[in-house]
């Protein structure tokens, strides 16, 4: 079972449904994907979509909705 935290490696992240950020155009080019792991906990991985078969890390449910909080509400930028 994959933890929050955890790196998935290739064949960890064959299941995943990957999604391209809508946020990321507007700075320059799709940057990060993230797909729901499919173990019904909540838990999303994301990764650099210029880099797709590089490394991607493990959120919990609960950060992750807290983070697209945050960019939703312009909390995020400087």
């Amino acid at each position: 079972m994959t933890q929050p935290g955890q790196v998935l490696g290739p064949d960890a992240r064959a299941d995943v449904s990957w999604r391209i950020s809508s946020y990321s155009s507007n700075f320059g080019g799709s940057c990060v994907e993230a797909g729901a792991l499919r173990d019904a906990t909540g838990r999303v991985a994301v990764r650099h979509s210029h880099h797709p078969d590089g490394l991607a890390l493990v959120v919990g449910q609960h950060p992750w909705a807290a983070f697209l909080g945050g960019v939703k509400n312009d909390e995020l930028n400087p």
